[in-house]
């Protein structure tokens, strides 16, 4: 769906298609080879939430999309010849039936390992794991955490305080070895496996739980997203509730990457996006963490903050976005890099406007408005 057989064989850029997930649908984005221009389709799915839109970089046809589907529940839809035709999962995620839990929607979709074709993990509100081995159809619970003794003590039991319900998200497998695997919990903190998901472990040294009784718990954290370096997985980036951090494994303690944002700012956020070849550059959105969490940009002027460094510093990129007045933020799968040899920045934000960068974020512009609030960006 990135680039067509015909412009790789010239050498031409890839094209960009972004897919739009929408408390109200699901659209595309499809820009030219310069990013210049780009035309908006859809929706599908009218009326429903959709909370994540995936396509398999595997085959570049398959595409999932996670939606809730008004009385009906929470599903998977699935499309294999991208995006023209979909069909309902089979077996979308659910809990076994003596669990007493109830999958409220899928949050959080992720393609499997490459040398695993078919194979999907999905993440679901409240916290469970979902397995796939042919391509979305059907789905299994991943029992090595969802029936885990400490599961419930990990998610602070069945339900919790989160604003729009617990959430299993970032969910990262090490492309180096399909066994190990990363995820997020809201609430619960950032948990590994190096089994292939039949046993986990809690990785949360050195991020701060302002929230908690203890500020330092073994688990109770409320990562927001979490994102390993394409260019090196053991490098590992958090925007969390209690600030920024960062990881270098085999290091076990995440160090606090957010002292240097400016103190009228804040290392508050929900997203944050990587680059792809460079280890120690990143975006992150931060919107206003003030004692009443309004959810909104700083003062309501919006701005995307770029470190080049892994964090060290940070410099402020708004140059094309509203000055003042501009009263939305941006959610935690709402931001996404694309892979071109200048990398472009996209975002979608809560007033159902999409925003986009070609040059790693120096100036934007808007290439969609007036869509429904935004849930997830992603580069097909």
């Amino acid at each position: 769906m990135a680039t067509s057989a015909k412009g790789a064989a010239k050498g031409s850029a890839p094209r960009v298609t972004l897919l739009v997930a929408t408390r109200k649908g699901l659209w595309t984005l499809a820009g030219d080879a310069a990013r210049r221009t780009w035309k908006l389709s859809g929706p599908h799915f009218l009326g429903n939430i959709v909370h994540h839109a995936r396509v398999d970089p595997r085959d570049g046809r398959t595409l999932l999309a996670a939606a809730r589907t008004g009385h009906l529940g929470p599903t998977i839809f699935r499309s294999t010849d991208r995006g023209r035709t979909w069909n309902e999962s089979a077996r979308p995620p659910a809990f076994a039936a003596d669990s007493g839990r109830t999958v409220d929607h899928t949050f959080w979709l992720a393609p499997g390992h490459p040398s695993q074709p078919g194979v999907w993990y999905a993440g679901t509100s409240p916290q469970g794991l979902f397995r796939s081995e042919d391509g979305g159809a059907t789905w299994s619970g991943v029992d090595g955490f969802n029936a885990h003794p400490q599961r419930k003590a990990w998610c602070g039991g069945d339900q919790d305080g989160t604003p729009d319900g617990p959430k299993l998200h970032s969910i990262l497998i090490d492309p180096r070895d399909p066994a190990h695997m990363y995820i997020g919990m809201s609430s619960g903190g950032v948990f590994e496996s190096q089994d292939g998901g039949d046993d986990w472990h809690p990785l949360n040294r050195g991020v701060r739980a302002d929230f908690q009784p203890d500020p330092d718990p073994e688990y109770g954290h409320d990562p927001h997203c979490v994102r390993f370096s394409p260019a090196l997985p053991d490098r590992l980036y958090q925007q969390n509730h209690c600030g920024i951090y960062r990881l270098d494994r085999p290091a076990t303690r995440w160090t606090d990457i957010g002292g240097g944002m400016p103190k009228s700012v804040g290392p508050i956020g929900f997203p944050l996006a990587l680059h792809p070849r460079d280890p120690d550059t990143l975006w992150v959105f931060p919107m206003d963490g003030s004692s009443v969490w309004p959810r909104v940009s700083p003062g309501g002027k919006p701005a995307v903050y770029r470190s080049v460094n892994g964090g060290r510093t940070w410099r402020r990129q708004a140059a094309g976005l509203p000055a003042t007045q501009a009263w939305w933020t941006v959610k935690r799968q709402a931001m996404t890099t694309d892979s071109a040899a200048k990398v472009g920045i996209y975002f979608g934000t809560t007033s159902g406007e999409v925003w986009a960068s070609r040059d790693e974020g120096e100036t934007w512009r808007c290439l969609a408005a007036h869509l429904p609030h935004i849930y997830a960006v992603e580069v097909a």
